[in-house]
């Protein structure tokens, strides 16, 4: 069975990996003309992702890349005494297992896991779809395929292709996300500096093996923006007017974005489809059900979503019409979670009141001066978006081996 995969972001590459792992023949095209370095911010890898990439045998690389950040400094606008907090003692509370990686790391390592087996198409996108499976390209001649899965991230090309543009599929959280790369990467040793105000959040640090630095910057909205999302000087010009006057060390960061080497603006917009399946085509990732960027714990889910997506492909030997109603069924309750938690985590990051303020800075006091256990306890009743994540459970799926007996991921990884 041919399989196409649109996008080598983070869902793409992992879900190449297991589809290959079962024995499917797969491509991945992909829009940019190498692996991309955007300037992507550091994204949290919670226990089932952490899980599926030591199955992978990628997780000593990922640990080997986390950012190490191990304090927290918190500042808010308008005053002049900050909150220090002891990120590891969190980190450890919050989640058994758990790791902190720069987006554009974990791109490149999954991405590595599978380049020798798996066909890459870069620097082409799709141009067309048909139901009997033959693609288009802007480029390359077309090829015919099985199945297309579209893990080409919230502006997916194949969701629009394969089900069309339809508003009411996308919602918009009040909430915009901007991230920049730093020159002046030696800044911060381990370090994550907040400065928090009335409907805005920037927060700086650095990774320990790299020698970059980013600025992450969260601000509120009451409505969606004028500008288009490729427009670059447009959305640098919507950042420095929601973040002037905000302090000098902001000023400082938002100075450097005419000339940062990477830079990223979105919307926080969650895909509500009440099905993101249809014929030949499905979709994985933030294609089909991003919880918001930043704030929902997507890229877990990504890697969640690849792995099921492909499981219930090999479990079903190929027949998508049942595999694709069992990866439904399997991703929809976590989906629906990923969904309530980033709510919760946005009004939580960018208070919306002094009064949202002074709890984000007690709160953070509160659990930095708790012993272990009641730290732990409130840190799981509190945090939605990791009690989520760590609750999950994922399936050891089979693979068909040409004896004909079946053989799970986990025998074969301890064999």
């Amino acid at each position: 069975m041919r399989i196409l995969v649109s996008g080598a972001g983070i869902a793409g590459p992992v879900l190449a990996y297991w589809l290959n792992w079962y024995g499917f023949s797969v491509t991945v095209v992909e829009r940019a003309v190498t692996l991309r370095k955007t300037g992507g911010h550091a994204v949290d890898l919670f226990r089932p992702a952490v899980d599926i990439s030591e199955r992978m045998g990628v997780l000593d690389r990922i640990e080997e890349c986390a950012t190490g950040t191990a304090r927290l400094t918190l500042r808010p606008e308008g005053s002049s005494r900050a909150v220090r907090v002891d990120l590891g003692k969190i980190f450890s509370a919050a989640s058994d297992r758990h790791v902190e990686i720069m987006r554009d790391d974990l791109r490149e390592i999954y991405y590595d896991a599978t380049c020798d087996d798996v066909e890459y198409l870069f620097g082409d996108s799709i141009t067309e779809l048909s139901p009997d499976g033959e693609v288009r390209f802007e480029h390359a001649s077309p090829r015919r395929f099985d199945l297309v899965i579209g893990a080409d991230g919230l502006h997916s090309t194949v969701r629009r292709l394969a089900f069309g543009d339809r508003p009411g599929d996308s919602t918009f959280i009040g909430a915009y996300l901007g991230v920049l790369t730093l020159h002046e990467a030696a800044a911060l040793d381990r370090e994550l500096l907040i400065h928090v105000g009335v409907g805005r959040t920037v927060g700086m640090y650095g990774t320990r093996h790299s020698g970059e630095a980013r600025a992450l910057f969260l601000f509120h909205s009451e409505q969606e923006l004028d500008y288009h999302y490729r427009d670059a000087p447009r959305q640098k010009e919507l950042l420095r007017n929601a973040f002037q006057d905000m302090h000098p060390d902001v000023d400082h960061w938002l100075a450097e974005l005419d000339t940062t080497p990477a830079f990223y603006f979105d919307s926080i917009t969650q895909l509500h489809l009440d099905t993101w399946s249809g014929g030949r085509v499905t979709l994985v990732g933030d294609a089909g059900y991003c919880p918001g960027p930043a704030v929902g714990g997507s890229t877990t889910l990504a890697v969640v979503g690849a792995y099921v997506l492909a499981g219930e492909l090999a479990r079903a030997r190929g027949d998508h019409e049942r595999a694709f109603a069992a990866y439904e069924r399997v991703m929809t309750p976590h989906i629906q979670g990923g969904r309530a938690a980033a709510l919760s985590a946005a009004k939580t990051l960018i208070p919306a009141s002094r009064l949202g303020i002074t709890g984000l800075t007690q709160g953070a006091r509160l659990i930095s001066a708790l012993p272990t256990r009641p730290r732990r306890a409130l840190l799981r009743l509190a945090g939605k978006t990791g009690r989520l994540y760590n609750s999950m459970t994922i399936a050891d799926y089979e693979r068909p081996t040409r004896s004909g007996r079946a053989t799970t991921r986990t025998e074969v990884h301890e064999g």
